[in-house]
């Protein structure tokens, strides 16, 4: 029990930590190597947690591509172009409306996609259009925020929900009509609590004079007006093959790569540079901390949680599913989302409480804005802010987090 933990925090620390830029990926395979050298796990519960989360992770990974060929042709920097000339230079319309894009594209692109493709696009217009740093870090909080609360609709919108669906065996319709009314409800609920929080920082007006036509930005119109046909073909794959027990991959890699093959035909994009860039490391990153998370599971350390779980799942649907959902995201800001998904789905494997798995997601979900290091995607944003001289500090970051993240999450977790 004390080596399995052992070997798990300390992954976890050099995950968080990433000395000397060591990759996600190359830590949590190290991890995951100890693990199975030392004895905690053996190669059957490798092959196990490889079952366990292939479809996740190539489906992200394919979400990902997707998203930087679009990127590539200019669609989100159309998308923040629209928003901005939509508002007419009323600031408040302007705040909402980059909530709203924000929400859209971790909806259909997941959490990643949002907080690191739209945030530099962004944070380039807010500088263009001569906001003060105060207002520039008001919407970046925003859009960092409903990156992830926003990232609940889909199977696809977060790394958390695949696995968690796989897991389960949770189709994509029926996670979809489970999970519809939660998305809105914390879409709303986020764009309310975040203009409370932050309001003093919008300003009146904007602007809007000062930016670029959206159809400027756009490299090959034909082919940007083709990825909206796409994107809704895609979609509709995603519920078709639901009713054939497809793996969500199939839609997800296999679109990506379809419409990267298409961007090339174009001319429009450059392949290999885009596969190069795409986070490969994801994949050994959730192939091995699983596989250090299922150390755990084996040591025993996960009965524990079983037992409280069980016991919340006795005291009627709404202290279990506020019980559990607040436990992940506590968990989560702790020690990491994704590791806490794994280790509450394990947990929950034999109580059979529905409402509870959908709890767990929006704990997982919304429970890591808490913390700088509560999600990989937060970790990303905040090293990407760093490099266009843009820091938010450990202590504004979690103040801001520690404020707004629980209303929200318990308002969303009654809507389940």
């Amino acid at each position: 029990m004390i080596l399995s933990s052992s070997i798990f925090i300390i992954t976890l620390i050099f995950v968080i930590w990433q000395p000397k830029n060591l990759q996600i990926g190359t830590t949590a395979v190290v991890g995951a190597i100890v693990a199975l050298v030392l004895g905690v796990v053996s190669f059957t519960d490798v092959l196990t947690v490889t079952n366990i989360v292939w479809d996740a992770t190539l489906a992200f990974i394919g979400i990902i591509i997707l998203s930087m060929v679009l990127d590539e042709i200019g669609f989100f920097e159309w998308a923040a172009l629209k928003m901005a000339k939509f508002s007419n230079g009323n600031g408040l319309k302007m705040f909402i409306y980059s909530i709203l894009l924000g929400a859209f594209v971790s909806a259909l692109f997941a959490n990643d996609g949002a907080a690191l493709i739209l945030t530099p696009i962004l944070l380039a217009k807010m500088r263009i259009l001569q906001l003060n740093i105060k207002t520039i870090v008001a919407f970046l909080l925003a859009g960092g925020f409903i990156s992830d609360s926003a990232s609940l609709p889909f199977v696809f919108s977060n790394l958390t929900n695949i696995v968690t669906a796989n897991y389960f065996s949770i189709g994509f319709v029926e996670y979809f009509l489970n999970m519809i009314i939660p998305f809105i409800v914390s879409v709303v609920v986020s764009i309310l609590f975040l203009w409370l929080l932050l309001r003093k920082d919008i300003p009146k007006t904007v602007d809007i004079s000062l930016l670029k036509d959206p159809k400027s930005v756009i490299k090959n119109m034909k082919l940007f007006y083709f990825s909206w046909v796409f994107l809704a073909i895609l979609l509709a794959g995603y519920f078709i093959g639901d009713a054939y027990d497809l793996p969500i991959s199939i839609f997800a890699l296999g679109g990506g790569i379809i419409f990267l093959i298409i961007a090339t035909i174009s001319k429009t994009v450059e392949p290999i540079r885009i596969i190069k860039e795409a986070p490969w490391q994801v994949v050994w990153f959730s192939i091995g901390l699983y596989i250090v998370v299922y150390g755990l599971k084996n040591a025993g350390l996960t009965d524990y949680l079983t037992i409280v779980l069980k016991d919340l799942s006795l005291r009627g649907d709404t202290i279990a599913v506020v019980g559990t959902g607040f436990i992940a995201a506590f968990l989560s800001a702790i020690m990491n989302n994704m590791p806490t998904i794994m280790i509450m789905d394990i947990a929950m494997h034999d109580i059979g409480n529905q409402a509870m798995i959908y709890a767990n997601i929006v704990g997982c979900n919304l429970g890591p804005k808490m913390t700088p290091f509560g999600s990989l995607a937060t970790l990303l944003w905040l090293h990407v802010l760093a490099k266009k001289g843009v820091k938010i500090s450990f202590a504004q970051y979690s103040k801001f987090g520690l404020i707004i993240t629980p209303p929200v999450l318990l308002l969303v977790l009654l809507a389940i």
